[in-house]
């Protein structure tokens, strides 16, 4: 339903809030792209708790645990640009079209989200100018910057999964997410199978899914490497767990960088 042209459009976001993204490195010439779209539990201020008991306000429906440290771990290890998003995916799910009903999620994994309950086009309008929109945005021009410079990014998106779901045991430890650039991902498997993780090929979710917007938004439709990284919940919720993880993928995303130096992909500096 069409909102009133007349109602007035109420800001989400107050100065006391903190920006809709984060980027890290943002002068980095170094050609990766790490993105983390559910890095954040936040809510903004004028939302409240949305409803949520705290239990459930610092759990997995409102961001992927130990995504955001994993991420900037990586940004340091690699010197990387990161661009994290630093709201919860309850408020607008940045890794959703926006015409998929799971943008705007009125229940999660059993539990009913009061602030999401009945929103109006005015109200997902307001979350999508002020939160969505500036996170994909920002990406867009640090991809456009890279490029200035002769440096094609690798884009790698950084999520979490739970141990459990629907009550069935999830035993991969990382999974990797494709559609577009088989060769990148089975590089990823490949290494990190070597590297003793039980990898999922496009589990357990598919990169084939429209859910995965962000990758197919910025990097397929220009051709970029991409992959997306899932990292089971109880692997990284720690900083051993975090170190341990974020070495390992370093390691692997260096590989393949150096790899591509023949492909117009230069190294700002040599990469640990």
């Amino acid at each position: 339903m069409k909102t009133n042209n007349c109602e007035i459009r109420k800001a989400l976001l107050s100065l006391d809030d903190a920006l809709p993204y984060i980027t890290l490195n943002p002068n980095s010439i170094t050609p990766v792209l790490l993105v983390c779209d559910h890095a954040s539990n936040r809510f903004p201020k004028s939302l409240g708790t949305m409803g949520l008991d705290y239990i459930d306000r610092v759990s997995h429906i409102t961001f992927d645990i130990g995504s955001r440290a994993t991420t900037e771990s990586l940004a340091i290890q690699l010197n990387a640009t990161a661009i994290l998003c630093q709201y919860s995916r309850l408020i607008v799910d940045c890794n959703r079209n926006l015409s998929d009903n799971s943008a705007f999620l009125d229940t999660s994994d059993g539990i009913n989200i009061p602030g999401n309950q009945n929103l109006n086009d005015n109200e997902k309008e307001i979350r999508e100018s002020e939160i969505y929109w500036p996170y994909h945005n920002a990406i867009d021009c640090q991809i456009s910057r890279l490029k200035k410079h002769d440096a094609n990014p690798l884009i790698i998106s950084i999520h979490s999964f739970t141990p459990t779901f629907n009550g069935n045991n999830r035993e991969w430890e990382i999974g990797v997410l494709w559609d577009k650039d088989p060769a990148t991902a089975k590089i990823f498997i490949s290494k990190l199978k070597d590297a003793g993780f039980l990898v999922g090929d496009n589990k357990p979710y598919s990169g084939k899914d429209p859910e995965d917007f962000t990758l197919d938004y910025h990097a397929e439709k220009i051709g970029l490497p991409h992959v997306g990284i899932e990292i089971r919940q109880d692997l990284i919720n720690h900083d051993d767990g975090v170190e341990r993880i974020s070495n390992t993928i370093q390691e692997v995303i260096s590989s393949l960088v150096l790899a591509n130096k023949s492909s117009n992909i230069h190294i700002e500096s040599p990469l640990r």
